[in-house]
């Protein structure tokens, strides 16, 4: 049974810092292309950043510059640093992991930044 399981939001203020975890198992991720992706109420679900299996890293335009994706192939997890966070950065963000035709999702954690 693959779970993907996100932690580490929370309320901070805007231009704090926050970093989100996902604990992956029952996959091995360093097979897949990690992504985090995030929906604010009423909008659709966006990409933030992907990783892929070779460390390459894809950022949306709107958190370029200040979100960091990495990954720890040896402890199956993966993680979204996330600095000078905007009120517009407000959603709950979500862990992806993606091959070929396959993907799984993770439940969401909420990020809310007050301004």
């Amino acid at each position: 049974q693959v779970q993907l399981v996100e932690s580490g939001g929370g309320l901070v203020q805007a231009g704090g810092s926050l970093r989100l975890s996902c604990a992956s198992s029952g996959i091995i991720i360093s097979l897949y292309t990690m992504g985090w992706y995030r929906q604010a109420p009423g909008k659709q679900r966006e990409l933030v950043a992907t990783i892929t299996s070779g460390g390459s890293t894809n950022y949306a335009d709107s958190v370029k510059g200040r979100f960091t994706i990495s990954r720890d192939n040896a402890k199956n997890m993966v993680y979204l640093r996330m600095d000078s966070l905007k009120p517009e950065d407000t959603a709950v963000y979500y862990c992806n992991a993606g091959r070929f035709s396959t993907g799984y999702w993770g439940q969401g954690t909420q990020v809310t930044v007050s301004s």
